[in-house]
């Protein structure tokens, strides 16, 4: 009998005594057995990358046909249908999984999770920005770009600046979104300041200017109100005990059946990633110019990201789970492409949770209650390339940044998703949940409740617990309890 263990979406085999046979491992069948089964389980990530690669020998060799805007619009359909069919699901996908883990996890363990997480992605956050001002410092990448126009680039004239907005706006907004009020328009809105003047005549004849506050909605969905929404309404649903478990049942086979709509979805990856490479490079207008003119910006910022990715992400991982942690990003290589193709967060997130839920075995648990948090405040990415453009700019115009004004640049970057640190991110959650549960910490996993024969429990439970009674005549001592597995 042959026993096998799949982790990070690799197979480890151990043969009991040795195989005799064309079959045998050192056979030539045996090996072309393993490399068709190592090419079944890794064929999603192959076809992806393939398309990657394609979509850039496509775009390349259609760009001396000068294919007008229109031609280039039909070109990228396939890739628009991928787009779409990704930020179809998000919107289940996220208050399903937010709901059916909260409603899973008891309230220690909860709000245990959310501490760390916050902890991890303030962090890593803030180490991106500071790694992003000081190679901007020492690379300068606005010290050779002091001739740059815009025509050089063909940008066109978006008309006059907008308005800044004040900081206690930003805030409030942030605020307001966290609480929406109608959650069916949070769904496709968001709630934005805007600006109006009012001009005042005074009676000595001036005339003042006053900047009064306008609310607005703009298009985009209100991922912030709708996680906290389902964060506390699987909470409410987990105080509701008995008669909150079919609506949690509901939620739960909710997200199972989005994630099988993600499976299928995703052998359309491929296709959609070819076409949206070969559009985008299509509609660059020239990029010799581009390089040349702000090829040390784009350098800084590419460097950036690959310290910040390739080096302090797998050293965090590293630290804290003593594995591998490119093995580990080794399973993330769709979702990689993924976001290096579409440019969006939000459609990497279905791809990211499948992934790292069947290549990496994280806990469904841990994924589906840190990614989407993760997609909605992490910004590592966001971090690197502002800060780096906040000190190009300065550098540009040649504007000296003092300690006080590079802490605004730290304390401004936007929220954009790092996908791989949010994956590391859930990967370090796991690791240590599994090491809780190897201690016999009621973490996650298992909580204890007193055994009450033909009765039900009156502690709160889970449509996920099933009970495990010892088997046996002891079985019936009042001294013995149950567990409840929240799996």
């Amino acid at each position: 009998m042959e026993k096998s263990s799949e982790t990070n979406g690799y197979l480890d085999s151990t043969q009991a005594g040795p195989a005799a046979g064309p079959g045998a491992p050192g056979s030539a069948v045996g090996r072309a057995r393993r490399c068709a089964g190592l090419l079944r389980r890794h064929a999603l990530v192959l076809f992806t990358v393939s398309g990657v690669v394609a979509g850039a020998g496509l775009g390349v060799a259609l760009r001396g046909l000068g294919l007008s805007r229109t031609q280039v619009i039909y070109l990228a359909f396939p890739g628009e249908m991928l787009l779409r069919m990704l930020r179809m699901i998000i919107l289940p996908l996220v208050v399903c999984s937010l709901v059916s883990g909260a409603a899973s996890l008891d309230a220690s363990s909860l709000g245990r999770l959310g501490g760390i997480a916050i902890a991890y992605f303030g962090l890593t956050t803030l180490g991106a920005s500071a790694l992003a001002v000081a190679l901007a410092f020492i690379i300068k990448p606005g010290s050779g770009a002091q001739t740059l126009q815009s025509s050089d680039l063909r940008l066109e004239d978006s008309g006059s600046p907008p308005v800044p907005k004040e900081t206690v706006d930003s805030f409030l907004d942030l605020a307001r979104n966290l609480f929406p009020s109608n959650l069916v328009v949070a769904t496709f809105r968001t709630y934005a300041t805007d600006y109006g003047k009012v001009i005042h005549n005074t009676s000595s004849g001036n005339v003042t200017h006053e900047k009064i506050p306008i609310s607005t909605e703009i298009e985009g969905m209100n991922i912030l109100g709708l996680v906290l929404f389902a964060l506390v309404f699987g909470v409410a649903l987990k105080k509701l005990g008995s008669e909150g478990e079919e609506l949690i049942r509901f939620f739960n086979a909710f997200n199972e059946a989005t994630m099988v709509l993600v499976s299928w979805i995703m052998w359309y990856v491929p296709v959609g990633i070819m076409f949206l490479v070969g559009s985008k490079i299509l509609e660059m207008k020239d990029i010799i110019v581009l390089v040349t003119s702000l090829g040390k910006y784009i350098f800084t910022s590419i460097l950036g990201h690959f310290i910040h990715g390739g080096i302090v992400l797998p050293l965090i991982y590293f630290v804290f789970t003593r594995k591998n942690p490119f093995r580990f990003l080794l399973g993330l290589l769709t979702p990689f492409a993924t976001a290096f193709a579409t440019c969006s967060s939000s459609a990497t997130l279905p791809s990211m949770m499948k992934c790292i839920e069947e290549n990496n075995g994280v806990d469904k648990r841990i994924s589906r209650f840190i990614l989407p948090i993760g997609a909605t405040v992490n910004m590592d990415g966001a971090a690197i390339f502002q800060c780096v453009a906040a000190v190009f700019i300065a550098q540009l115009n040649n504007i000296e940044l003092r300690a006080g004004q590079i802490f605004t640049i730290l304390d401004r970057t936007t929220t954009v998703v790092n996908v791989e640190g949010d994956a590391v991110g859930a990967g370090i959650l796991h690791h240590l949940n599994q090491k809780a549960m190897k201690k016999g910490e009621q973490e996650l996993s298992e909580v204890k409740v007193e055994a009450i024969p033909n009765c039900k429990s009156e502690e709160e439970t889970s449509p996920l617990v099933t009970h495990r009674n010892p088997a046996g005549p002891a079985a019936g001592a009042p001294e013995l309890e149950s567990k409840e597995s929240v799996l």
